[in-house]
């Protein structure tokens, strides 16, 4: 899939940058999904806080989130450091899945039970959770709001793994069906969009601002 979207008639900003949420308090490992009420961890603050050291170097004209906790928790420090107001964008949820609020897992979560086999058998679409064309989709349309605020400056949006991953892949034309143990998306990771001057996605790039904090594998 080649994805082109441009808005001749709003000033440009060469840059959106899409981050991932730190590290979530989660220690029975629950697929938390949209749930709400999940929040930072300790170590999600922090990596929170150098998210926001990172921003310090952003022309920065607009900051939206996604509606979920961790993800407003993450941008928190960015505003701070800025003075910018948080603007939620629902759009930028996490994707929808049927598994959510269960431990998961293929050895010892809700995998483990046939009765779940039978929502597994379109990895395309996939049959579990939400389209990924709809993800693309509203992705896109976040990423062009918030460039369209933030004029002629940067924007930041704070969003989730999944829907993350799967707008790079459509823009960088690579195949949506994938292993998510191979995603290069970590927590409080950035994928930078970027626009050439006609207001087209000229290509993508990806930073590790929180590296230093991701947990040891």
């Amino acid at each position: 899939m080649v994805v082109t979207f441009s808005l001749y008639d709003c000033p440009m900003s060469s840059t959106v940058h899409v981050l991932r949420h730190g590290e979530v308090e989660n220690p029975q490992k629950i697929l938390y999904g949209r749930q709400p009420g999940w929040r930072l961890s300790q170590r999600g603050q922090e990596m929170a806080e150098a998210l926001g050291d990172w921003s310090k170097s952003i022309n920065l004209g607009a900051l939206h989130v996604s509606p979920l906790q961790r993800a407003q928790e993450t941008a928190a420090p960015i505003a701070k450091a800025h003075s910018i107001e948080i603007h939620t964008d629902e759009r930028l949820i996490e994707a929808a899945n049927i598994f959510e609020g269960k431990p998961f897992g293929i050895g010892d979560g809700v995998l483990r039970h046939p009765s779940a086999w039978r929502h597994l058998y379109n990895p395309w679409k996939p049959s579990w959770g939400e389209p990924y064309e709809e993800q693309i989709n509203r992705m896109l349309a976040a990423v062009f709001a918030a460039k369209n605020a933030a004029g002629d400056k940067d924007a930041i949006v704070v969003s989730h793994q999944l829907p993350i991953w799967i707008l790079r892949s459509a823009i960088e034309n690579r195949r949506l069906i994938h292993d998510p143990r191979k995603r290069e998306c970590t927590l409080a990771s950035v994928t930078s969009v970027h626009f050439d001057d006609e207001g087209l996605i000229s290509g993508t790039s990806y930073s590790e601002p929180a590296r230093h904090l991701l947990p040891k594998k």
